[in-house]
């Protein structure tokens, strides 16, 4: 029944990530990032942006009811939940945190790719979003969510990989570790 909390960098690939491994793993999904955009409008970035500007994005009691969310998808077992504050949250739940990362200007191509816009416009929203996720969780939880990455069980660089590469590499650890079959 093991549970694998995924994090990483903004457009690193953390959400694609989880969906495949979740998949291959025949295990439940939960994506915090999904929940949190439901909210928001535009493009991709631009709902965790747009919903980042607004009042009930920055209350405690939002990330309080997201939090409690991914922890009831983490008690069940089995599942892969990705979210930004995964390692936090489920530190008594987790088996296993993967933080994934790739450079800022492959994280921007891959924004600019997803959303159909420029390379600059992705750059621009991409240091937006950063900022604004660095500061609001800090302003809530107190902590930098990017030095999460040091709890890491494994960091897995994404620039140089397909997301099939990225969870086969996983996959391979979690077996491993005789956290999987």
């Amino acid at each position: 029944m093991a549970v694998i909390a995924l994090a990483g960098m903004p457009g690193c690939g953390s959400s694609t990530t989880a969906r495949l491994l979740a998949k291959k793993l025949d295990y439940r999904l939960f994506i915090a990032g999904d929940y949190f955009k439901s909210f928001g409008e535009g493009k991709e970035t631009e709902k965790a942006i747009s919903f980042w500007k607004t009042k009930k994005a920055n209350t405690k009691d939002f990330h309080i009811k997201l939090d409690d969310m991914q922890r009831q998808a983490a008690l069940k077992g089995n599942a892969v939940i990705e979210a930004k504050l995964a390692f936090r949250m489920l530190k008594d739940l987790a088996d296993y945190k993967v933080w994934l990362t790739a450079p800022k200007k492959v994280r921007a191509e891959r924004y600019a790719k997803r959303d159909g816009i420029t390379k600059e416009k992705a750059k621009e929203l991409l240091e937006q979003k950063e900022e604004l996720e660095k500061t609001k969780y800090k302003k809530i939880y107190g902590f930098n969510l990017y030095e999460q990455e040091k709890e890491a069980d494994m960091v897995v660089y994404t620039q140089n990989s397909t997301p099939d590469e990225i969870v086969n590499k996983i996959i391979s650890e979690l077996r491993e570790k005789r956290l999987v079959k």
